[in-house]
C-alpha cells in the first residue's frame, strides 16, 4: 500500500520554533512545493499559478469542461509532447475518435497512443485504475460524466503509487462536488483560446481567470447569454475537408 507520512508539529511547539520559520513547512498563503516531478504546461501565465509551476505527476488532476472541444487537449499538448518517446499515452473513453494524423502534427507517434473504449463507466474506472497501478504509461487521460467520490479516491490513490501524469476530464457542473484531486481547473471557451479558472489548488484561492491563447483553435464567438462557444467559420466544402490539417481540441 502506498501511504504518505505526515510529520507532527508537536516538536516545533515544544521547542518554541514557529512552523513558518522552517523552510520545509508549507503555509496555505503560498503555493505548495513538493518533491514530486512536475511538467510545464507550455503556458507561462498558467505555470505561474500552479504549484510546482506545472502539471503535477502521481496525482489526480481534474479538467472541468463546459463542453468538449474547447481546447482541453491542446492545453495538454506541450506536456504530452515532452514525455519520453518510450512512454505510452492512454486515452480512456474519449468522446470522439482520436485522430492519428493530428497526433503526428503534434509530434506524437500514433503507436504510443492507446485508445480504450470500455462499454460502461465501471469498466472505464477499473481499466484506468489498472493502468495507473501497472505504471506502464507516461500519461493517462480519462473522460467521465458521473464519478462517485469513493471512485475518485481510488483513482487518486492509484495515481499516487505510480509515476504517471493523470488527468480526469469531466463536466463543469462537477466543480460543485467534493474531490480528492489537489488540482482542479474549470475550462470555458473564449475567442482565440480557452479561459481557465482554478477551482482548487494547494495554495491560496485564485482570484482571476487565466486566458490561454490557442492558435490551432477555430475562430469562435463567446456568448455570454448561453455560456457557449459558437463556431462562426463557414462549413468547409468537401474539397477543403479532405485537404485541411486535422486538429485535436
Amino acid at each position: 500500500m502506498c501511504a504518505a507520512s505526515v510529520p507532527s508539529l508537536q516538536p516545533f511547539q515544544a521547542s518554541g520554533i514557529a512552523p513558518a520559520a522552517l523552510p520545509n513547512v508549507w503555509r496555505a498563503s503560498e503555493l505548495a512545493r513538493s518533491r514530486l516531478p512536475s511538467i510545464a504546461t507550455g503556458h507561462t501565465d498558467l505555470d505561474r499559478e500552479l504549484p510546482d509551476s506545472g502539471w503535477p505527476r502521481s496525482v489526480l488532476t481534474e479538467l472541468l469542461l463546459l463542453q468538449h472541444g474547447i481546447g482541453e487537449l491542446q492545453l495538454l499538448k506541450s506536456a504530452l509532447a515532452s514525455l519520453s518517446r518510450h512512454q505510452r499515452i492512454a486515452l480512456v473513453q474519449p468522446p470522439y475518435i482520436p485522430h492519428a494524423m493530428a497526433a503526428i502534427a503534434w509530434g506524437l507517434d500514433p503507436s504510443r497512443l492507446i485508445w480504450i473504449q470500455p462499454e460502461n463507466t465501471a469498466d472505464a474506472l477499473w481499466c484506468t485504475e489498472q493502468l495507473l497501478k501497472s505504471n506502464g504509461c507516461g500519461a493517462v487521460l480519462l473522460w467521465q460524466r458521473d464519478v462517485r467520490n469513493e471512485h475518485l479516491r481510488r483513482l487518486h490513490l492509484a495515481a499516487q503509487c505510480s509515476e504517471t501524469w493523470f488527468w480526469l476530464l469531466r463536466p463543469l457542473a462537477s466543480a460543485m462536488e467534493p474531490s480528492p484531486a489537489p488540482l482542479r481547473l474549470a475550462l470555458r471557451p473564449a475567442q482565440g483560446g480557452t479561459l481557465i479558472e482554478i477551482v482548487k489548488r494547494r495554495g491560496p484561492a485564485a482570484d482571476d481567470q487565466i486566458f490561454i491563447p490557442l492558435p490551432d483553435m477555430p475562430s469562435r464567438r463567446y456568448s455570454v447569454e448561453t455560456d457557449h462557444a459558437l463556431i462562426i467559420q463557414p462549413a468547409p466544402t468537401a474539397v477543403a475537408l479532405t485537404s485541411a490539417a486535422p486538429v485535436l481540441v
